[in-house]
């Protein structure tokens, strides 16, 4: 069972999502809070392992409470739900550490299939805003694009590339004629050399660099 603390301050949205992620498909609701503020001590109390957040909330919202949670050591990952295109507040949640977003007005399925994705290490982006909110991120300010992505082979920027369009690794590894452990090698040399948290901050780097465009 995949373990999900639920952070909205609309209670019958909470109610929703558990409808979606119940334990027919692999879920268990290990916890609700209905503001930020209340976050890090339910990931203490419960263990999670993903958190789901909403954006906005009227205390301390979702992009410092995502921050909150990912500056604590094990800390689970954090999956942004939103019912706002917010480009400028999604790109801050990406740069406070979340592993990606989803509109909430998505599918039951894309719900399900972001949640298993970021609690399984990997990330999500929400293709109808994806472009707008990696741009508004590259825009905020990046480091030397030259001086960081210099630091790759030219095989590791191949791999990024594919990463950045959202390839799974065996799309990757079929494009470029390797197995799927070269490619997770190769990732985590990317990660490791970059300074990287995951996979997210990865794809947003390489939008943020102009590795591609969005």
């Amino acid at each position: 069972m995949i373990r999900v603390l639920l952070v909205d301050d609309q209670e019958l949205v909470r109610a929703g999502l558990k409808r979606i992620l119940h334990r027919d498909e692999g879920f268990e609701i290990a916890g609700e809070c209905a503001d930020g503020s209340e976050v890090v001590a339910a990931v203490t109390r419960s263990s999670p392992d993903v958190v789901l957040m909403d954006i906005r909330m009227k205390n301390v919202d979702g992009v410092e409470a995502t921050r909150r949670v990912r500056d604590a050591p094990n800390s689970p990952p954090v999956l942004v739900l939103t019912t706002f295109d917010d480009d400028e507040l999604l790109s801050r949640a990406l740069r406070a550490g979340a592993s990606g977003f989803q509109l909430k007005d998505a599918s039951a399925e894309d719900i399900i299939r972001a949640t298993k994705e970021v609690a399984a290490g990997g990330s999500w982006l929400d293709p109808a805003v994806t472009g707008r909110v990696l741009a508004a991120y590259r825009d905020a300010g990046a480091p030397s694009s030259e001086e960081k992505a210099a630091r790759l082979t030219p095989r590791e920027l191949d791999v990024l590339r594919l990463v950045a369009r959202g390839a799974t690794n065996a799309e990757i590894a079929g494009e470029l004629f390797i197995g799927e452990v070269t490619v997770k090698t190769h990732l985590g040399h990317i990660l490791t050399k970059l300074g990287l948290r995951d996979r997210a901050a990865a794809i947003v780097f390489a939008f943020e660099h102009r590795l591609v465009e969005p």
